[in-house]
Formats: structure tokens, C-alpha cells, sequence
């Protein structure tokens, strides 16, 4: 369910003319003074009258005012120009309105124009909610009072930021799938740092590397959202706490397993490269990617130094041997990995079985030096691939 701060910022984002003040112990009337209603700056003026008052006289108009989503009032926009006056106030909100009592005062009032004499305002009263609300909007005290730019200027992470909250906000469910987490999280990452499909093609590594850097941060951004509460109430016994503890770990295992496959088919799906995932070769084994397919693979006339295997694993140092007997039919095995670094005895071993490592770009310079020409980058592994696909 959203709250009042999702609402205010989304109200603003959809309208043209808002602006913020923070309420003030004169509007509220306990300094004792004989103004009524919340003071509005000149800069706002444009949300109430067209033109500017004239001094020497009064102004004003009657408006709709839909407050924190919930309930309206019909309210009066004033301009007061004669005398020693020269100032604009919102007034008239009737019995028990519940924003200008003393414990208002610091309170952060938003107001948004819909149409000419109908206008939304919030109150935000929460420390955490005022400060979300600035940031979202690249406030600073010195702009607070003046209409709000309501496309503003926000730095990538904060859109990356922003991005997960909302994702979070509209899954139903405890914790989506690991194809939508990872999905989700290189839409946010391409769209908050403007990504260009040709970028992506132009840096695999460093794109497959930057998605499973956002998926980590989403997930957990989805664990505090869906834990905090959990974990900071007492347990009733030792068995529960192990219980929730598992549950955590277990599904922390369960996504960074899957995750690297999910960013690989999409890095593979950017280049138009044709590959199978989890398909059966002999009994029932399982490799995570066969290229250019399954069917090639079991096709008896299909050229045999045509088909590749990849495995991907998080780490390898012990389970790369798990892929020696995926597919009989090929005889060296790529392995993909975000180890960092492996032993020239266990590299040596590697090789002797036929088992060529692919890593990042970045992590080459981790591997013994003796190493480094025979292992491929992501990169150079798609070319590897897209040649014997021509």
C-alpha cells in the first residue's frame, strides 16, 4: 500500500504547478498573531491567481483542496494588499481541520495544482518522509517555497534508487522469481544510467557485471523491506529464529545461483546468439547453455565443431568438475565464473581435462599470468561463439 510520501511525490511528478513550505508556528497562529491559514510565498502564486495582487487592494479566489488523498476541503486563496499588508494565504478549512495545531509546526506542506480550482495537498510529518520527499526533488532549504521542478535533476543511482522502491512497492508477493528480480534490476540499472543497446553490446563484461551488481542491491533492498520487521521483534523460541534464519539463507543461494544464468541469456540474447538452457543431453544431465542448440546437439549430421558448452557457476575452485560429464559429445567445456583468481596447479588440472575458463574482463589480471592468453573473456567468448554460428 503506498503512503502519503509515494503519493505526494507521485501527485507532483503529475502535475505541473506545486511547491512545499515547511508549516510555520505563525500559521498555525501560536505566535499569537491575527493572520489565519498557511502563509504562501509570491513564488507560488501562479498555483492560485494568474496575475499578480496589487497593492492597495485584496484578492482572492475559492478553491477544492483534496487533502493526503482522503478528504476535501473548499478553501479560499487570498492575496492581502491593503495597509502594511502584502502577502498571499490559503484559509478557510472549516471545523476540526487536523494541519495547523501547534505540533504542525515543522511539518513539510506540499501543494499540487490539478486544474484551475483544484489543487492536492499533503502533510508530511515523519523525519524520513520530509527527507525523502527533498531528496526525490533535489530540495535544499534555500528552495524550499519556490515551485518545484518536478523533473529533477537526480544523480543514476538515485534513479536506481528509486526504481527498486517502486518495483518493491507493486510485488504482491513475499519475493518475485529470480527471472523477474534479474529482469527487473538491469531495467532499472539500463534506464537509470541511459544504457544504449550499443553500449551493452560494446562491453559485455562490464554490463554483466554492472546488472549483477543492481540485482544484489534489489534483492537486498526486497530482504530489508520484507524482514526488517521480522527481525527486530523477539522470537518465541530458538527453533523459530533458526527457521526464519534458513529461510533467508536458503533463498540468498537460490538467486545468486540462478542470477548469473539470467544476465548470461541476456547478454547472449543481445548479440542474436542461438543456445538452449537447461536442456537434456545424455541422461539426465543438464548444462546450462548449449550452442547453437539442443536439437543440433542430438542432430547426427549436425558438424560437431560447431556445438559449445558453457557452464556458469558463481565459483568453481571445487565444482567445476560437476561439468566434465554434461555433455559427451564436446570435448572441451567452457566454464564461466566470477572467482577471482584460481591456483596455476588447479588451472593446470583445469586444462588438462579440457575445461576452459571465461571470466570477466575485469578479473583477468587476478589469474597467474601463465594463464591469462588461454583464459576467454566474456567478449571473446560471444565472438568465439557468433563465428561458428555465421
Amino acid at each position: 500500500m503506498e503512503g502519503i510520501v509515494e503519493k505526494a511525490i507521485q501527485a507532483v511528478q503529475r502535475n505541473d504547478l506545486s511547491f512545499a513550505k515547511y508549516i510555520t508556528a505563525n500559521d498555525t497562529g501560536a505566535t499569537g498573531a491575527h493572520q489565519a491559514g498557511f502563509h504562501i510565498s509570491k513564488k507560488a502564486r501562479p498555483l492560485f491567481f494568474e496575475k499578480p495582487g496589487v497593492k492597495g487592494s485584496n484578492l482572492d479566489k475559492f478553491i477544492t483542496i483534496k487533502w493526503q488523498d482522503d478528504f476535501e476541503t473548499q478553501s479560499r486563496a487570498i492575496y492581502y494588499g491593503v495597509g502594511t499588508r502584502n502577502e498571499y494565504r490559503l484559509t478557510r478549512f472549516g471545523k476540526g481541520f487536523p494541519f495547523l495545531t501547534e505540533d504542525n509546526v515543522g511539518d513539510l506542506l506540499i501543494i499540487t495544482k490539478v486544474q484551475e480550482d483544484y489543487l492536492q495537498a499533503f502533510v508530511l510529518s515523519a523525519d524520513i518522509d520530509i527527507d525523502e520527499f527533498l531528496a526525490f526533488f533535489g530540495l535544499t532549504p534555500t528552495s524550499i517555497g519556490e515551485l518545484i521542478n518536478k523533473s529533477p535533476i537526480l544523480s543514476p543511482d538515485d534513479i536506481l534508487s528509486n526504481c527498486f522502491r517502486q518495483y518493491i512497492q507493486s510485488v504482491q508477493s513475499e519475493f518475485p522469481s529470480t527471472f523477474d528480480l534479474a529482469t527487473q534490476a538491469r531495467t532499472c540499472f539500463i534506464n537509470a544510467y541511459q544504457t544504449t543497446p550499443t553500449q551493452i553490446k560494446s562491453k559485455p563484461d562490464e554490463s554483466l557485471l554492472s546488472w549483477i551488481d543492481a540485482e544484489y542491491r534489489l534483492f537486498k533492498a526486497f530482504e530489508n523491506n520484507r524482514y526488517s520487521g521480522r527481525i527486530t521483534s523477539p522470537f518465541s523460541s530458538v527453533e523459530e529464529l533458526i527457521d526464519v534464519a534458513n529461510t533467508i539463507l536458503n533463498r540468498r543461494k537460490s538467486r545468486a545461483g540462478k542470477s548469473l544464468e539470467h544476465h548470461l541469456s541476456e547478454i547472449f540474447n543481445r548479440f542474436e546468439l542461438s543456445f538452449s538452457t537447461q536442456a537434456v543431453t545424455e541422461g539426465n544431465k543438464k548444462p546450462d547453455f548449449l550452442f547453437p542448440s539442443v536439437e543440433a546437439y542430438h542432430n547426427s549430421r549436425f558438424d560437431g565443431n560447431k556445438l559449445i558448452l558453457l557452464a556458469a557457476k558463481t565459483t568453481c575452485k571445487d565444482r567445476w568438475r560437476q561439468i566434465l560429464n554434461e555433455a559427451d559429445k564436446i570435448k572441451t567445456k567452457h566454464l564461466f565464473t566470477l572467482q577471482q583468481g584460481i591456483s596455476k596447479n588447479q588451472l593446470d588440472e583445469m586444462y588438462k581435462y579440457d575445461v576452459c575458463l571465461v571470466v570477466p574482463n575485469q578479473f583477468l589480471n587476478f589469474f597467474p599470468k601463465d594463464y591469462r592468453s588461454k583464459i576467454l573473456t566474456l567478449e571473446s567468448f560471444v565472438q568465439t561463439v557468433k563465428a561458428k554460428q555465421v
